[in-house]
């Protein structure tokens, strides 16, 4: 045995991400609440894990992928690289609670894997980081 808790494995890392998010941006508790660059990354590498997990999971990157699709149903022939540069001014220059931080973070997470480059390569990593830990 190598860890505390045994083998986490990608659906639990999901599960545990997810609920860090559901608790940790309130906060209340002896810790204080998660704040703006924590929740963004900890959105982020929840994202990539509910990609490898599948599953229940799936239903976050099937929603994100049905919104680009009604989004190419507008504007036809925009990319995912220019979706995810969008998502990320939004996300960066636009006043939002830590909620809205999360919940774009997942979603910003999964266009800007699709979108290619380094992003790609950066969750393709946090993805069999996930896998490994399993």
């Amino acid at each position: 045995m190598n860890s505390v808790f045994g083998n986490l494995g990608t659906v639990g890392l999901a599960v545990v991400l997810t609920v860090l998010l559901l608790v940790g941006i309130p906060g209340g508790g002896k810790l204080k609440p998660l704040g703006w660059w924590p929740t963004l990354i900890l959105s982020m590498l929840a994202g990539s894990a509910y990609k490898a997990a599948g599953g229940i999971f799936k239903l976050v990157p099937d929603l994100v992928g049905s919104l680009i699709a009604t989004v190419n149903g507008f504007v036809p022939g925009v990319t995912m690289p220019a979706l995810a540069l969008s998502l990320a001014i939004f996300i960066l220059f636009k006043r939002l609670t830590t909620k809205q931080v999360g919940l774009l973070g997942i979603g910003f997470w999964y266009v800007a894997a699709g979108a290619g480059g380094t992003w790609a390569y950066l969750s393709d990593a946090i993805t069999n980081l996930g896998t490994n830990l399993a």
